[in-house]
């Protein structure tokens, strides 16, 4: 076996000393939005990887560590992810071809507002931001990459009702 501490030492953690814990940043909007920018503009880096679906978005994940990670989609026409919020994290994407709907879920009636994601636009947004992104195009691909932090642990999927959103379910990491 090998161990760091030789056996015949024995350590003790001073009486009334405090254990600290290592505490990562979150990345901002703004940093993440950097992110993206700079992944978007380098195509080498994720090209290759792109997959089409036509049973639903392809997706995977590009880069993960304690702060952030970056997911690379694609979209077929009529593709969406439905109303679905972030799981209390900081978000930003960017459209690298193609172009992409954002619905923006209202903060009160039932009227979701239409954004249009056109290549180069980068969206950042809070951990509370509700919105489903779609590939309303009738011929065309889209494909974008996507920045969280901290890492997604869990998303919340929303109906848009007369009455406003509706929690359906929970998904968890798991499940991706």
């Amino acid at each position: 076996m090998i161990s760091s501490v030789p056996d015949d030492i024995t350590t003790q953690q001073p009486q009334g000393a405090t254990v600290s814990t290592v505490v990562v940043p979150h990345l901002s909007q703004r940093e993440l939005a950097e992110e993206v920018r700079r992944i978007a503009g380098r195509p080498a880096e994720w090209v290759s990887r792109v997959r089409l679906d036509p049973e639903g978005r392809w997706y995977e994940q590009i880069h993960v560590d304690d702060r952030y990670e970056l997911w690379l989609i694609s979209w077929l026409p009529g593709q969406s992810t439905g109303f679905h919020d972030h799981g209390g994290a900081n978000g930003a994407f960017s459209v690298v071809w193609g172009a992409l709907d954002e619905r923006v879920a209202p903060r009160s009636g039932i009227a979701a507002a239409v954004r249009p994601v056109t290549q180069g636009v980068v969206r950042a947004f809070g951990p509370r931001y509700v919105h489903d992104v779609r590939n309303t195009a009738r011929d065309s691909v889209a494909v974008s990459v996507h920045a969280y932090s901290p890492p997604l642990s869990a998303m919340t999927r929303y109906e848009l009702t007369p009455g406003g959103l509706v929690a359906t379910a929970t998904e968890t990491r798991e499940s991706w």
